[in-house]
């Protein structure tokens, strides 16, 4: 039976069938503008998942770069305090924590001798002034029994937590991991509370980690450092001579090596009381900062001490002798030198000198005024044997007091020379009333040099008159 036509089923007609409604789709192509939807939104959800691939790689070049960046700040110090703190700043900037701290262990390796913490306002270190620095209980002991990298979601929930001391501020999220020098622990690098406020992840621990190897090589560097240059400054204190009692006048002499590593500088000094009741004194700077310079030094004083003593010559003369000397028995390099005698003149005193290319002495009268004696400062030793050495005098009351320098105490690249030397004199002026050892020490620690040049002071005191 065709649609549309009745039938007729037990003696009882049916109504006719109506058609079937035709199928929506059949017979006609598909809905492009959906199909181009669907397209479009599957095109989206790949060009978001690469947009966020991108941006996860440049956050990671980025770190990456900062942690180049933060390895090469670390290498660059060779003061192992300034090595410590920047080594916890680092870290702290690499990772945005809020607070670090670093634990230097003992020679035990069961507690830590030195904790340096950094991130605490001045409030948070008032509130725990007096408190004992931690020792290494509670996380930090754990961290050091267990030297692996740790992470702590909640410092307080953890088995090992002690707790905090009274005023110490809340911190909630840990990140702990060792230093090792040498394949030993040296100590422990902690850090607290990012500051977006989640916990540290598996890319800050790797970081981190990534750090703690190049700490570990700038520690050791600092470490080097500081014995070559204790070990420098030890050799070349051993080429310097003791101060002798110098009655009836008062004196002292301070050295300071370079800051620079490795160097031994050239820097020496003398005196000596002669026969003749006077006082003779030398200060001198030897060009060069190797072992051939100090080498040089040690044998250029001893000579003069020999051609110094036993006979009344003057300070010229003793110079040019001293030049001819070193030329013709060895390969000396240039040296700077001032030579003076304090003699009796009178009442008073007088200061015979003369100078091979030295920065001149600066005089302190007993009122307290400041003159430095600038003369002819002549040629330095090594340069022209030929060349002829003024003498100069000026006279002394009792109580005047003589500094001798080299140029390490007054030198600065950046700054004019007459400026430091001004500079200098009101330091020995407004400290003039200190015994010759104290103002030797305070002068070597307020050098208006830049510090990059091993330094020499040597400060003598007339008495009050001849006896």
């Amino acid at each position: 039976m065709e649609h549309g036509q009745g039938a007729q089923r037990n003696g009882q007609w049916s109504p006719p069938v109506p058609p079937a409604a035709p199928d929506a789709g059949a017979g006609r192509p598909p809905d492009t503008a959906t199909a181009g939807r669907t397209a479009e939104a599957a095109e989206f959800t790949d060009i978001t998942d690469i947009a966020e691939q991108l941006r996860s790689l440049t956050r990671a070049q980025q770190r990456l770069h900062s942690l180049l960046d933060a390895v090469l700040a670390i290498s660059r110090e060779l003061e192992l305090p300034v090595v410590l703190h920047r080594i916890v700043t680092t870290a702290m900037e690499l990772v945005d924590a809020r607070y670090g701290a670093l634990g230097v262990l003992d020679e035990s390796g069961e507690r830590l001798e030195q904790f340096i913490p950094v991130g605490l306002s001045e409030e948070e270190e008032a509130a725990l002034a007096g408190v004992e620095l931690p020792r290494g209980h509670g996380l930090l002991g754990h961290l050091i029994h267990n030297p692996e990298p740790l992470r702590v979601e909640h410092i307080g929930a953890h088995p090992n937590s002690s707790g905090f001391p009274p005023g110490h501020p809340p911190m909630r999220t840990l990140l702990g991991v060792a230093i090792s020098v040498r394949g030993e622990i040296y100590g422990d690098l902690y850090l607290t509370d990012r500051r977006d406020g989640l916990p540290f992840d598996a890319q800050d621990e790797n970081i981190v980690v990534a750090l703690a190897g190049a700490a570990g090589v700038a520690i050791e560097n600092a470490r080097l450092f500081e014995q070559v240059r204790s070990g420098a400054e030890s050799f070349q204190r051993l080429l310097l001579p003791r101060l002798p009692d110098l009655h009836p006048f008062s004196g002292s002499a301070v050295y300071r090596p370079a800051t620079a590593p490795g160097q031994l500088g050239g820097d020496w000094y003398d005196v000596i009381l002669l026969p003749d009741r006077s006082c003779a004194a030398v200060i001198g700077d030897v060009v060069g900062h190797d072992l051939m310079a100090a080498a040089s030094m040690a044998q250029t004083r001893n000579m003069l001490r020999a051609l110094l003593y036993d006979r009344r010559t003057p300070p010229s003369l003793v110079l040019s002798q001293l030049d001819r000397t070193l030329h013709a028995i060895t390969e000396s390099p240039v040296t700077t030198a001032c030579l003076a005698r304090i003699e009796p003149e009178g009442d008073g005193w007088c200061l015979h000198w003369s100078t091979a290319g030295h920065l001149p002495p600066l005089v302190i009268t007993p009122d307290r005024k400041a003159i430095y004696l600038h003369a002819d400062p002549g040629v330095p030793l090594g340069v022209d044997t030929r060349q002829p050495r003024p003498d100069h005098t000026h006279p002394l009351p009792g109580g005047t007091t003589v500094v001798f320098f080299t140029d390490g105490l007054v030198e600065h690249p950046r700054r004019p020379l007459d400026v430091c030397m001004d500079e200098l004199a009101e330091i020995a002026v407004a400290h003039a009333g200190e015994p010759p050892d104290k103002l030797c020490r305070i002068l070597a620690d307020n050098h208006t040099s830049d510090g990059h040049d091993d330094l020499a002071v040597l400060v003598l005191r007339t008495p009050d008159a001849p006896a």
